[in-house]
């Protein structure tokens, strides 16, 4: 039977190939020259943004470790990751929107559009965070076989 929760996470893996090409522009310059270097981090945020964005398709009733587990049961840890997160997705989209509107610079604007990508990709990730939290938090939900 169609389990919608399996087909989302058979989708999530396609973040690995899309990380693959994230790394490979982040690298091209040091191979074949710097004179591309924007182009090609900007490439690079673009497919790391976009990554991310599938890595939240990932079933969030399941820690993928023991040390994610130990973040996402301590109310404490969760709360400081979950502040990290929302502040670098916020710093990201607003230079990304600055790059565009306001930005004198040359280099910025070539960014902006990959690093508001990659902002919205880790807002992305900022909700899947948020459900895990929920799912996993010991304060809120005692241990059971299923979260231990």
């Amino acid at each position: 039977m169609f389990n919608p929760r399996d087909f989302f996470q058979k989708i999530s893996y396609i973040q690995y190939p899309l990380m693959l090409i994230g790394l490979f522009y982040s690298l091209k310059p040091y191979f074949v020259g710097f004179d591309t270097i924007w182009t090609n981090y900007n490439y690079a945020f673009i497919f790391i943004g976009l990554s991310i964005s599938f890595s939240t398709l990932q079933d969030t009733t399941k820690t993928q470790n023991k040390f994610s587990r130990k973040i996402w049961e301590n109310p404490k840890k969760g709360k400081v990751v979950l502040i990290s997160m929302s502040c670098t997705a916020l710093f990201l989209v607003l230079i990304g929107l600055y790059g565009i509107y306001a930005s004198k610079s040359e280099v910025l604007e070539q960014l902006s559009f990959g690093i508001i990508v990659l902002g919205i990709g880790i807002v992305g990730m900022l909700k899947a965070a948020i459900e895990i939290f929920e799912n996993h938090r010991l304060d809120k939900n005692p241990p059971t076989k299923k979260n231990e």
